[in-house]
């Protein structure tokens, strides 16, 4: 017995949750090769896990590109996105998407000097993380990561939120 995916999903779509963007620069294979590559995930199942040492959570699909990416090399950085931003949220969340070159090409960003990874410009706050643990948890990885660097870019605006399935605005 227990509960279906379908019962359990719509009782935790009634949960707002934050919507952030979390990146990471894939390394190149061969040195001689294509210079590397950045890659980009939205993701909900984002929090804070403690203050000291600064650590904070993501929930990654088992098998997704980030996943994979993550358990090879420890860097990446998470853009929290801002109501103005649902944009960039949807395109990072789409299933069989292009390239995630062609997807950061008319994005703002720079890229942070503690782990390469991208920074989107005009978020209401960036990190910078270097995993500390993985956690197997059902389908998912729970990725800890120490927070190397974090910064205010923007003050505008309020928080981009994830509520019943859509994307939302506070208010």
């Amino acid at each position: 017995m227990g509960v279906s995916n379908d019962e359990f999903r719509t009782a935790l779509s009634r949960l707002a949750a934050g919507v952030v963007l979390v990146t990471a620069f894939e390394a190149p294979l061969d040195p001689e090769g294509p210079k590397g590559e950045d890659v980009g995930m939205t993701a909900t199942a984002f929090m804070s896990v403690s203050l000291d040492p600064p650590l904070v959570l993501v929930s990654l699909r088992n098998g997704s590109r980030m996943d994979d990416l993550l358990d090879e090399q420890p860097l990446w950085a998470v853009s929290v996105l801002s109501e103005s931003q649902r944009h960039i949220a949807g395109r990072f969340a789409m299933k069989g998407r292009i390239s995630d070159r062609l997807l950061f090409e008319d994005i703002p960003y720079v890229r942070g000097a503690a782990t390469g990874a991208l920074l989107v410009g005009g978020a209401l706050a960036t990190l910078e993380c270097r995993t500390e643990q993985r956690v197997p948890a059902g389908d998912h990885t729970l990725v800890i990561g120490r927070v190397l660097t974090a910064s205010l870019p923007s003050a505008d605006g309020g928080p981009l939120t994830y509520f019943r399935g859509r994307y939302r605005q506070l208010g």
